[in-house]
């Protein structure tokens, strides 16, 4: 009895040490103010009670660094977060960091939080220094990937905000998912030294799988939709509570003559698109695969579709355009705007300035002079234009290796955005 007396004495000034957050104090007193007394119909032996609370007290002081962390945000980042990250911060999802190092030129770098689910990991940092941070915040701080158990997660996208005495930067940066038995997350960044050099360094920062968000749908599609130049396999979803990530291979050949051909899916729940917040794709000798980044689900789910509604296309043309008296020539091709603007004779060669829609590129185009075709040599001068109606148009010069005065401009086919409407129906179990 004296050692377990003695051991509660020293368990009773440790925990009388630690101050409970407000959050805490509150919920428990809700919680036993809606709970109703019951009665005690026997006394328990007083052994059994000091051994009871012993137990009680050594479980709670194991725990407590978890449970003060519980309902915290971090604060200062509500000019770089918006949406789904900022409703999940102002929740206190996040788990508190704050490893502090010095940078190379005296910068201060603050890694304040992590936020982690099954699809990516999202650093929260500060930089801060009173002399001034450079404009290119990635020359100072440039992580490459994190590192720990099973895991080398690459950097995929990031943003930053800079007060406007440029000596304080908050940002965020997303990499890959972690390994959920990660106990400790190694950063790796490039710095720049005083000769030039550029050397990887590294921070470690401690890691509580246990704080991880938990995945709401992960699920196989397992369907493929052909389209003109091969076919695209949706192969699963996964929903967390930072975003929703579509993953399949593709195997189509003109999947890189249309910009952002992944935009044209949408992911529908309950009747509404999500938004869009990013696509990647990646070739291995197996293959190409690419994945699809949406914004998070609603919480009450209904119904849920994945749509092509518009994906890369071609069509066949076999078009003559006659060059004989060109003036701003406009038409249609396949339900496409084309213009030839202008055609002149240069120490280069035959220059033929166009403009189409923003997503058309043109296939097999050549001049025909004389029953003579001659090749297209290279494009140059790409730009936008913005039409009155406030529509972009694509412009740029098609050079043509010949002196002859052209007679035709020729086009095999277009390349474009084509409109395909597949509707996958994903169910909710």
């Amino acid at each position: 009895m004296n050692n377990i007396e003695k051991r509660l004495m020293e368990e009773k000034k440790r925990i009388d040490a630690i101050t409970a957050p407000e959050e805490l104090e509150d919920r428990l007193r809700s919680a036993l103010n809606s709970t109703s007394p019951s009665r005690t119909k026997r006394i328990t032996p007083m052994w059994k009670l000091a051994v009871i609370a012993l137990f009680f007290i050594v479980v709670v002081g194991y725990q407590y660094n978890a449970l003060a962390f519980y309902g915290k945000k971090l604060l200062g980042f509500d000019e770089v977060i918006h949406g789904t990250l900022k409703e999940l911060n102002d929740q206190g999802m996040g788990q508190i960091v704050e490893k502090k190092v010095e940078l190379e030129d005296g910068t201060d770098l603050i890694i304040n939080g992590i936020m982690t689910d099954a699809n990516q990991l999202v650093m929260y940092y500060t930089l801060t220094n009173p002399n001034g941070i450079v404009d290119d915040v990635g020359e100072l701080f440039n992580p490459s990937r994190i590192t720990s158990f099973l895991t080398n997660s690459h950097k995929e996208s990031g943003s930053y905000v800079i007060n406007e005495d440029h000596t304080e930067v908050k940002g965020t940066m997303s990499f890959e998912p972690v390994n959920p038995f990660s106990k400790k997350l190694t950063i790796h960044l490039w710095q720049n030294e005083q000769d030039n050099q550029v050397i990887e360094e590294s921070i470690s920062i401690p890691y509580n799988p246990n704080k991880a968000m938990q995945t709401e749908i992960k699920q196989s599609i397992k369907k493929t939709l052909q389209v003109d130049k091969g076919k695209i396999t949706f192969k699963s979803i996964i929903a967390t509570p930072t975003m929703t990530k579509i993953e399949g291979s593709l195997n189509v050949e003109n999947f890189d003559r249309v910009n952002l051909a992944l935009y044209g899916i949408e992911l529908i729940a309950n009747g509404v698109p999500i938004e869009i917040t990013g696509s990647s794709a990646q070739s291995s000798l197996r293959g190409r695969t690419f994945d699809i980044r949406y914004d998070a689900l609603p919480e009450k789910l209904t119904s849920l579709e994945l749509v092509m509604k518009e994906f890369a296309g071609y069509q066949m043309l076999e078009e003559r355009i006659s060059l004989s008296s060109i003036n701003y020539k406009q038409m249609k091709l396949a339900g496409k705007e084309v213009w030839v603007k202008d055609v002149s004779t240069t120490s280069q060669g035959v220059e033929i300035t166009i403009a189409t829609d923003d997503d058309v590129m043109l296939d097999g185009v050549s001049l025909e002079s004389k029953d003579k075709l001659i090749p297209l040599k290279t494009t140059v001068n790409e730009n936008y234009i913005s039409q009155e109606d406030g529509r972009e148009m694509k412009e740029r010069t098609l050079l043509f290796d010949t002196k002859i005065e052209p007679e035709y401009l020729v086009i095999e086919g277009m390349h474009y955005m084509k409109a395909y409407n597949n509707v996958i129906n994903i169910p909710l179990d």
